[in-house]
């Protein structure tokens, strides 16, 4: 299992968009099922207003970065549309399960 977090820090008055656009139903999910080897993600809710993290799973390291080959037109419109939302965004790591 392949686990990929970020860490973003929401615009004031942005947190309802950013999280449709990030939550398990929002249009990076979307894109996600369209893709093998996608399990889920998780948005999470910071202490600090307008801070969250997302947690992306996937089967694999090569279903990822299949995923990330395929899908760098609509990833790049997707991404587009969150940076319009965020302050800024720090990639945490990409993990596999032990």
């Amino acid at each position: 299992m392949l686990v990929i977090i970020r860490e973003y820090e929401v615009q004031p008055g942005m947190q309802a968009a950013f999280e449709r656009l990030h939550g398990a139903e929002g249009a990076w999910a979307a894109l996600f099922r369209e893709h093998a080897g996608y399990v889920g993600t998780e948005l999470l809710r910071g202490d600090r207003t307008g801070v969250y993290l997302s947690i992306d799973r996937w089967q694999s390291e090569a279903q990822y970065d299949a995923f990330l080959a395929g899908a760098r037109e609509q990833y790049e419109r997707i991404d587009a549309l969150g940076d319009a939302l965020t302050l800024d965004e720090r990639r945490i790591g990409r993990y596999t399960a032990c």
